[in-house]
C-alpha cells in the first residue's frame, strides 16, 4: 500500500505493471482491490494505478459532504502528487461518474476515458434503489453484509446466482475480506451518487471514450446510453449482452478483452 496527502485527505493507492499509466477508480463502497480480475490482464500492457476513493479502503473518510466532482479533484491531485501528467482513466458505476468529472475538469490529464455502468444524472429510479440500500443498512448496521444481501442482486443476473452459486459465495468472501467501510462513510458516498449530475457538461469531454453497459442492468441501464453517446463526441458504445451491473465479475474474459482492446487502440 502507498499513501499520499492530497487535498484534505490521505489517499491510498496500489500500483502494478508497466507502460502508460491507467487510473482505475472503484465503484460504491469498494477499494482498489475491486479491479483484481482486471489488473491481472491490464498490467501486462499498462501501469495500473488503482485508488481507494474518499470514504473507502485505506483512504481517509472525513465527516463532510462528498460529491463526485470532489472525488475527481482527489484523483487529479493524486496524479499530480505521484508525477502522472496524463493517463487513461477507467471507472465502473461511481468510478465512472468520478471519471467523467475528471475528464471535464482536467481534460489535459485524461488520454482516454472508460465509463462502465455509468450514468449522467441520477433519476428517480436510481435514487430509489440507493435509498433502499440505506434502509437495509439501518437494519444490519454492517456495510459488507448489506452489500452482499442488498447490492449483489442488482449487480448480477439471476442466471449467475443459479448456475454459479459457489462463485457468488467467493465474491461475498472477497467483500468480507476487505477493510470494512464505516456506515457513515457509505452514507457519504451514497449522497454523492444520488446528487451526481454532469449531464450539462458532457460535451466538454474531449478524450476518446468507451461507454459500456450490461444488457440486464437496471440500476444504470441502457436508458443512460443515448445521452452519453449523443453528448460525448468521440465515444463508442459496447453492450455486454449476458451481464447486469458488474460485467467486471460476471464475464471477466470478455470484459477484459474488449476493454483492453479499446485502451490499446487509444
Amino acid at each position: 500500500m502507498t499513501k499520499i496527502k492530497v487535498n484534505d485527505i490521505t489517499m491510498n493507492y496500489e500500483q502494478q505493471g508497466s507502460g502508460e499509466p491507467l487510473i482505475l477508480i472503484p465503484y460504491l463502497a469498494a477499494d482498489n482491490a475491486c479491479y483484481a480480475f482486471q489488473c491481472a490482464d491490464y498490467a501486462k500492457h499498462f501501469t495500473c494505478i488503482s485508488v481507494d476513493p474518499r470514504g473507502a479502503g485505506e483512504t481517509d473518510k472525513p465527516d463532510s459532504a462528498y460529491t463526485t466532482e470532489l472525488m475527481a479533484d482527489d484523483v487529479s491531485a493524486l496524479m499530480q502528487a505521484i508525477g502522472v501528467g496524463r493517463a487513461h482513466v477507467s471507472g465502473l458505476s461511481l468510478g465512472g461518474a468520478i471519471g467523467m468529472w475528471l475528464a471535464v475538469k482536467y481534460p489535459e490529464k485524461v488520454k482516454s476515458l472508460s465509463i462502465h455502468s455509468g450514468w449522467s444524472k441520477s433519476d428517480t429510479f436510481l435514487k430509489t434503489v440507493v435509498e433502499s440500500w440505506l434502509l437495509l443498512l439501518k437494519g444490519t448496521g454492517n456495510v459488507p453484509e448489506m452489500i452482499i444481501n442488498g447490492i449483489f442482486p442488482w449487480c448480477f443476473t439471476p442466471e449467475l446466482y443459479v448456475n454459479k452459486p459457489e462463485y457468488i459465495e467467493s465474491l461475498a468472501a472477497f467483500v468480507r475480506s476487505r477493510p470494512p467501510q464505516p456506515v457513515e462513510a457509505f452514507k457519504r458516498q451514497t449522497e454523492a451518487v444520488m446528487a451526481h449530475d454532469i449531464e450539462s457538461r458532457l460535451s466538454e469531454i474531449k478524450a476518446p471514450t468507451q461507454i459500456t453497459f450490461g444488457r440486464h442492468d437496471q440500476v444504470t441501464s441502457t436508458r443512460f446510453a443515448g445521452v452519453l453517446t449523443d453528448n460525448i463526441r468521440d465515444s463508442e458504445l459496447l453492450i455486454f449482452e449476458d451481464c447486469s451491473h458488474a460485467p467486471i465479475y460476471e464475464n471477466v474474459a470478455d470484459f477484459n478483452h474488449r476493454t483492453l482492446e479499446f485502451l490499446q487502440r487509444n
